[in-house]
């Protein structure tokens, strides 16, 4: 399994590189830049040419690139530029709906993120997921929801995404991929609701969510942080655990090998 951290995933369009150095200075654990959703079907080339010339002129700059579904016409050029350049570590694969979609992404010696954003995309989740070249997967709530023409914000609509977000975390473990994303929280000005969204997703297991502008990357890492109380009962278990026993009492309450992974998983999460 891949274990590095991500929380975060900001997307900045092709379309204006200037903003790409802005997004990698706001502190988010990784930057998308986007040839897909961000940009008009008029400007899918100009997009590209922009993105060339910044990894061309950013040779430190690190990304992942957004590229096109595969059923694009841009799909392959987008592929192409994105093995040329050593600064794109990754790619994020739109409407991702099968092994081979994924074998397509993976020739360009990149890691795949799947984004599960499609009713054949959920269908197909086991093996999208055992892929070869997947790190880790994402979640396409907005996409997805339109696919199946659920009725947004809905309690039924909820529920649905519920299970399929089950679906994209049990895929997640089977595989050990590292910790999937979930979906973007579309309103910006809702700070209040963004924490609560990605309180509930990182409850469910989610390593982080993915995120649409700046101001949501500082929000989006509180809300995964572990609160004091959960910080204090995790260090009080480890510092018990240097004892060297397999399983002891602490409170009254038996603690063994789970109870000590869940309490380095609470503090590997405040860093």
């Amino acid at each position: 399994m891949n274990t590095s951290i991500v929380r975060s995933a900001l997307f900045v369009p092709a379309t204006r590189p200037e903003r790409i150095p802005k997004a990698i200075a706001t502190g988010a654990d990784r930057v998308i830049v986007d040839l897909e959703d961000a940009v008009q079907e008029n400007l899918k080339d100009q997009a590209r040419d922009n993105l060339e010339c910044f990894l061309s002129d950013h040779p430190q700059a690190r990304i992942l690139v957004r590229v096109n579904a595969p059923d694009h016409w841009a799909h392959a050029a987008d592929l192409k530029l994105c093995r040329r350049h050593a600064g794109v570590i990754g790619i994020l694969l739109p409407k991702a709906e099968s092994a081979e979609h994924v074998l397509t992404a993976a020739n360009t010696q990149k890691p795949v993120w799947p984004i599960i954003e499609s009713a054949k995309g959920l269908a197909g989740l086991q093996a999208i997921a055992r892929a070869q070249g997947v790190e880790r997967l994402s979640f396409g709530s907005l996409d997805l929801g339109l696919d199946l023409n659920l009725t947004t914000g809905s309690p039924a609509a909820e529920e649905f995404l519920s299970h399929a977000r089950y679906a994209v975390l049990l895929a997640t473990r089977v595989a050990g991929l590292a910790p999937a994303l979930d979906g973007v929280f579309p309103s910006i000005q809702d700070t209040v609701g963004l924490h609560s969204t990605v309180q509930f997703a990182r409850d469910m297991g989610f390593g982080g969510a993915l995120c649409i502008h700046p101001s949501q990357v500082v929000i989006i890492h509180q809300a995964l942080k572990p609160g004091l109380e959960e910080l204090l009962w995790a260090q009080r278990i480890m510092d018990a655990a240097r004892s060297g026993e397999g399983v002891f009492v602490l409170d009254g309450q038996m603690v063994d090998a789970p109870v000590i992974g869940r309490a380095q998983a609470i503090l590997a999460r405040a860093t």
